[in-house]
Formats: structure tokens, C-alpha cells, sequence
């Protein structure tokens, strides 16, 4: 055995890779369920999260922005989710398993599951915590039909 091999069991988590068992998973204060893989509290990391993130078919979650973060995406599975974006929310797309979502922070945004399976992202964004930057704007959620 190598010295290198060696001494892997005595450094400190940071030190290290590691390998994070699914965590337990959570709804949203805007109104998506994320499952955290990778995450301040999960791995002690200190700028990025990963997890899945879903919306519930028929579900939408409400209008607000990520203030310190940026948020990319890629969609699994799923029907059609719209994706409303700007500072009015006039922006409409469409997203389908297989595309990716990036979300600049501070973009109000709007996800629409109008299908009839729940719409499953990998999710990252550049903010560790669980607890993000997020801001609703109620103010906006009549905007999108």
C-alpha cells in the first residue's frame, strides 16, 4: 500500500471526494419538490447544489426570482413544461426531456406543468444551501394563464 493510500482514511471530509446517498426530499416555498444530492448540508459543499428537482402534473409554482443564484437545468421526463420568464413574464418556452434550462438570477420566473406526468430536472445552481436566495412576487403570478 501506497503512503497516499494510506492516509485517505484520516483526511477530512473537504479533503476529499465522497459519495452522498439520496437525501430526503422537500417542497418548495415556491412550489417545487427537490430531492438534494450535493449541498451545504449533504456534502459541505460550499458553492454548488445538485439534486432533482419536479413539478407535479397540473402543478405550477409561483412567481419569483433567485437573487443570488443562478440555476441550470436539465429536463429527464415529462410532458411539455412551459417555462415563463422576464421582468413581466412575457417570455413563454417550451421544454422537453432532453433540453436544458438556464435561469440567470434575478429573472422572474413561472413553471407550468399543464401534462399529465410530473416533469423531473436534474437541477445545479451556484448557492449550497438549501435555504436559497429566493423572492416571490406575488405580483406577478396573474401573468401566467
Amino acid at each position: 500500500m501506497s503512503s497516499a493510500t494510506a492516509t485517505l482514511p484520516y483526511l477530512l471530509p473537504s479533503e476529499r471526494g465522497m459519495v452522498v446517498k439520496g437525501a430526503s426530499g422537500y417542497r418548495t416555498e415556491q412550489g417545487s419538490d427537490y430531492q438534494p444530492g450535493i449541498s451545504a448540508e449533504t456534502a459541505g459543499s460550499q458553492v454548488i447544489w445538485l439534486g432533482l428537482m419536479a413539478l407535479p402534473p397540473g402543478a405550477r409554482t409561483k412567481a419569483h426570482v433567485h437573487a443570488k443564484h443562478e440555476t441550470a437545468l436539465y429536463m429527464m421526463s415529462g410532458d411539455v413544461l412551459e417555462l415563463w420568464t422576464g421582468k413581466e413574464l412575457e417570455h413563454c418556452d417550451s421544454v422537453r426531456p432532453g433540453d436544458y434550462v438556464f435561469i440567470p438570477a434575478n429573472v422572474p420566473h413561472v413553471a407550468v406543468n399543464r401534462g399529465a406526468t410530473p416533469a423531473v430536472f436534474m437541477g445545479s445552481r451556484n448557492e449550497a444551501s438549501a435555504q436559497e436566495s429566493l423572492v416571490l412576487h406575488p405580483d406577478l403570478d396573474a401573468r401566467v394563464p
